[in-house]
């Protein structure tokens, strides 16, 4: 496979250009797209709110550890093989790096088929065993019957849009997300209020937007004009070690997380359940939701750090991978820090545009007060688990993945709820955030210590 000059010059900047200004140019356009997607998910959230009532956030929230199982299978494949795809071409192995996005199609349709046709066939139980009650049962079970058709194209749109923005092409990475929250955010009041179609309404949206998002996604890479593009060869297709189990070691990474954060809210909504009833599932609904914009900032962030610091690690520049990592810390703490701040500040304000129910906004209120208070550190616990993932340890960005999700937030949830009660629940995010990143930066200093001693061993020779 060879490259045209322009190609050779957008995969040359990433080795080239100044960090700083390489690091905006390829996040601000990953942050708009992820912002606006969560923007367009927490209107959703306040269509329904204010349309359908309190008891429909909580069915919501229900759905939440569903979307995040969805969301683990298809990041296997997408921040994987967008991980895979980064090194390669600073390696300049292009016809690897091609096999690698041929293979990526075929694991990913076998993925999502798989899985679609599990929730579809057993979507009652399993939204009963993620917390469902009789009252939250009816909003969670008519959502997701109307969301999975949806889901197969959210899986094709968010896995590809990683490969476009690691082959090169950042801006149209923004745009692919931007054409799908437009059209979210147009359709979803149509069919919430004007059609009268409530929750499943939202879904409908939701299904239309993402169809659009990932024909826009996939023309792409069926184009000969991109860097990279779909062959019409059956042989690159076919599924080989070489190029399979690199993709799925990088990509277990976050898959582990987006799968460990599913089972962890179905123990937060059971407890919530136990300890404050719906109302309590509705509060947290409001807190991830919240939440949600801020991190997925920082996510936005990570993508664009991810084909950077993979790049650069394949050529062997380590001092500007070094740089761009800090750099993409700087900004993700001032980014979360602000949330938090404006969290604590004023919790009833965010509580009332979810709701106009007296006690879901007062409970709201008391969960943003004490959840929020060490959200200041989740910025750098992400970016540095993206550092790990970027240059192909898996194993260390599993690790640091869980300590926060799984090594600490479950304990502290079977601990603390039995002795403070609801309050118990919310103490656990902060305690757990705490310690977790006091791990993560045992790590990063031995990783940066590693790229120190090789950055001298190289000089030296």
């Amino acid at each position: 496979m060879k490259m045209s000059g322009n190609d050779a010059s957008k995969l040359r900047e990433l080795s080239e250009s100044p960090a700083g200004r390489l690091l905006w140019r390829y996040s601000l356009p990953a942050v708009v797209g992820m912002l606006v997607m969560s923007l367009y998910n927490i209107i959703d959230r306040i269509f329904i709110g204010q349309g359908v009532g309190p008891e429909a956030i909580a069915g919501l929230a229900i759905t939440f550890p569903v979307m995040n199982l969805s969301a683990a299978l298809g990041v296997l494949i997408g921040a994987g093989g967008s991980a895979r795809l980064s090194i390669l071409l600073g390696a300049k192995n292009y016809d690897d790096a091609r096999r690698t996005l041929c293979s990526s199609l075929i694991l990913l349709m076998a993925i999502v088929c798989c899985y679609l046709c599990c929730f579809a066939i057993f979507i009652d139980e399993i939204l009963i065993a993620f917390g469902a009650s009789e009252v939250t049962l009816p909003y969670a079970r008519e959502f997701m019957l109307y969301i999975l058709p949806g889901m197969f194209m959210t899986n094709f749109a968010f896995t590809f849009n990683n490969f476009m923005r690691a082959s090169g092409y950042p801006v149209k990475a923004m745009l692919t997300m931007l054409i799908g929250a437009g059209c979210n955010l147009v359709l979803a009041p149509i069919f919430i209020f004007y059609l009268k179609l409530g929750i499943k309404g939202a879904a409908i949206a939701t299904d239309i937007s993402m169809m659009i998002s990932a024909f826009f996604v996939l023309s792409h890479f069926f184009s000969r004009k991109s860097t990279l593009h779909f062959s019409g060869s059956r042989e690159m297709y076919r599924l080989k070690a070489k190029i399979v189990l690199p993709v799925l070691y990088i990509g277990a990474a976050p898959s582990v997380v987006n799968a460990a954060a599913c089972f962890i809210n179905v123990i937060i909504n059971k407890s919530l359940y136990f300890h404050g009833g719906d109302m309590a599932v509705a509060a947290a609904g409001i807190f991830t939701s919240y939440t949600s914009m801020m991190t997925m900032v920082v996510v936005g962030i990570c993508q664009g750090m991810q084909p950077i610091i993979g790049y650069n690690y394949g050529a062997g520049r380590l001092d500007r991978l070094r740089r761009t990592f800090w750099l993409a810390v700087g900004v993700s703490t001032v980014i979360v820090t602000t949330g938090q701040t404006i969290g604590l500040l004023f919790p009833e304000y965010i509580g009332r545009a979810f709701s106009n129910d007296p006690a879901l906004i007062s409970e709201t209120a008391r969960c943003l007060h004490i959840s929020l208070l060490a959200f200041t550190v989740v910025g750098f616990q992400v970016v540095s688990t993206t550092l790990f993932q970027s240059i192909g340890k898996a194993k260390s960005s599993i690790f640091l993945s869980l300590t926060r999700q799984v090594l600490f937030l479950i304990p502290l949830l079977l601990v603390l709820p039995p002795r403070m009660g609801l309050d118990g629940v919310w103490t656990a995010f902060p305690l757990s955030d705490l310690v977790a990143t006091m791990v993560t930066a045992v790590m990063v200093y031995y990783q940066l210590a590693q790229f120190r001693k090789s950055a001298v061993v190289n000089a030296g020779c």
